[in-house]
């Protein structure tokens, strides 16, 4: 019978290795890698009444500042749930200088919504802006913190769209359509026209009514 031939061993130099493996560990000082956010999203249809669990966070997204605060003001009781940059940046105005202010303001803003959902109390967000990046530390929290996520994109008319911003309006709608949100960290997204946002009537943070 004849033999087998000797395996063959092929030695891969340090320089072209890619990808990190379970033998090849993080550099020395090297910082962890951030936990993977991805959840099941689910795509929520308008109605005039939306319920969500106590302790949620809540991020409201659009490309009108204006039209998102109108919308929560009318809409959350709450008023100490309801959060944002610019909420934040008005109560320091004046009392730190300007050139501080952004940071500052953005400081202040996470050490609140941290505040918030260690108390396992509910945040609603208005976020600044409508990029990703803008809404990462706050969902990244609630996450480690196993708070509920959710997400509504309240539209606009579009001449009240920046052109910088429609690329990445568009690319937030395909997603949230998509059920893609998950990856975020959302476990719900929504998206309200303005005629849909007319439309709502409240927004609730309850448990779900018992079955009797």
């Amino acid at each position: 019978m004849a033999s087998r031939p000797p395996a063959r061993s092929i030695k891969i130099a340090a320089d072209e290795r890619t990808g990190w493996s379970s033998d090849r560990p993080r550099g020395d000082g090297a910082p962890p890698r951030p936990a993977n956010l991805s959840v099941h999203c689910r795509v929520l249809a308008p109605v005039d009444r939306l319920r969500y669990s106590p302790g949620s966070l809540l991020v409201v997204v659009s490309a009108s500042v204006a039209e998102r605060e109108r919308f929560l003001e009318r809409l959350i009781e709450d008023r100490a749930a309801l959060l944002s940059v610019e909420k934040v940046r008005g109560l320091l105005s004046g009392r730190v200088a300007e050139e501080e202010l952004d940071e500052r303001a953005e400081e202040l803003l996470r050490a609140a919504v941290g505040k918030r959902l260690e108390n396992r109390e509910t945040v609603v967000l208005g976020a600044a802006g409508l990029q990703a990046d803008a809404r990462e530390p706050f969902v990244r929290m609630a996450s480690l913190l196993k708070r509920p996520r959710h997400l509504i994109l309240l539209e606009t008319a579009r001449d009240q769209v920046r052109e910088e911003d429609h690329a990445t309006l568009n690319d937030l709608r395909r997603a949230l359509d998509a059920g893609e949100l998950g990856a975020e960290g959302f476990q719900t997204a929504l998206r309200l026209s303005a005629v849909s946002a007319s439309e709502v009537k409240r927004i609730m943070f309850r448990p779900p009514p018992r079955e009797d």
